[in-house]
C-alpha cells in the first residue's frame, strides 16, 4: 500500500502519518493476521508504526532517495526538480530514523527503489511530475548508506533476503557484486522517447555492481 491519505486539505508532508492514524492503525486493529507492506516509507512515524506491530505482517520497503536525501534537497540552489518524488522527502529527522531502521538488521525492512524514469521534459517544467531515476545507481546508493552506518554486513539481507521471505517466496539465486570502485553518473541517459537524468547525475559513486557474467567471473578472480 502507497501509505499517504489524498486529502487536499492535509499538508503534503503529513500525509503519511495521517494514513497510519486514521486508515492503516484501524484496519490492524480490525484484521491483526493480515500482512501489510508500506511501499517506500518516508517517516519515523512509518518506522515506529512498522516495528510496532507483529513481525511476519507488517514490513515496509525503502528507497535509496529517502535514505540518502532529506527535503533540502528540493531546494539547494534553486529548485530541484529531478529530487522531486512522491511521497515527498521529508526532514532530517525522519531521514535518520529510516536509516537506523533498516540498517539494525531488521527483517520488517527491504529494498524497494520506486524508480521513476520520466522523461527530462516532463520534470523540468512548469508543473513537473513526480518520480526519481534511481535504478542505475540504487544498489551503490543503498551500499553507501550501509557501509556508513558500519552495517555492510546487513546489507545482503535487506536487498535480497527480507522481501522474498515476507512473501513466501524462494530467494533469487542470481548474484550480484558489489565492488569498492569509483564511478561516474552518467549527465542523462538517452532512450527513443527522449532524455532521462538519472539520480545523482554527473557525481560519482564509491560503489559499483556487476551482474551476471561478470559477477561470476569477478567471484573467480578474487578466490
Amino acid at each position: 500500500v502507497h501509505g499517504e491519505v489524498t486529502d487536499p486539505d492535509v499538508d503534503v508532508f503529513d500525509r503519511e502519518k495521517v494514513f497510519i492514524d486514521t486508515v492503516l492503525q484501524p484496519l490492524i486493529q480490525r484484521l491483526p493476521r493480515l500482512k501489510v507492506v508500506m511501499e517506500h516509507i518516508t517517516t519515523m512515524d512509518a518506522v515506529r508504526f512498522v516495528e510496532s506491530g507483529e513481525e511476519g505482517f507488517l514490513a515496509a520497503t525503502v528507497t535509496p532517495q529517502h535514505l540518502i536525501l532529506n527535503r533540502n534537497a528540493l531546494f539547494q540552489g534553486g529548485l530541484q526538480p529531478h529530487n522531486y518524488c512522491l511521497p515527498v522527502l521529508k526532514r532530517e529527522t525522519h531521514r535518520q530514523a529510516i536509516v537506523s531502521a533498516v540498517t539494525s538488521g531488521s527483517k520488517r525492512f527491504f529494498l524497494g527503489t520506486d524508480s521513476a524514469p520520466h522523461e527530462k521534459q516532463r520534470k523540468e517544467c512548469s508543473c513537473g511530475c513526480a518520480g526519481i531515476f534511481n535504478a542505475p545507481v540504487a544498489l551503490s546508493l543503498y551500499a553507501k548508506v550501509f557501509e556508513e552506518a558500519g552495517a555492510l554486513d546487513k546489507l545482503e539481507a535487506f536487498t535480497s533476503f527480507n522481501g522474498p521471505e515476507f512473501y513466501g517466496l524462494p530467494r533469487n539465486t542470481a548474484k550480484i557484486k558489489l565492488t569498492k570502485a569509483s564511478w561516474k553518473i552518467p549527465d542523462s541517459l538517452s532512450f527513443s522517447f527522449g532524455n532521462i537524468i538519472p539520480m545523482f547525475a554527473g557525481e560519482t559513486l564509491e560503489w559499483q555492481p556487476c551482474v551476471g557474467e561478470k559477477a561470476e567471473m569477478l567471484n573467480e578472480v578474487q578466490e
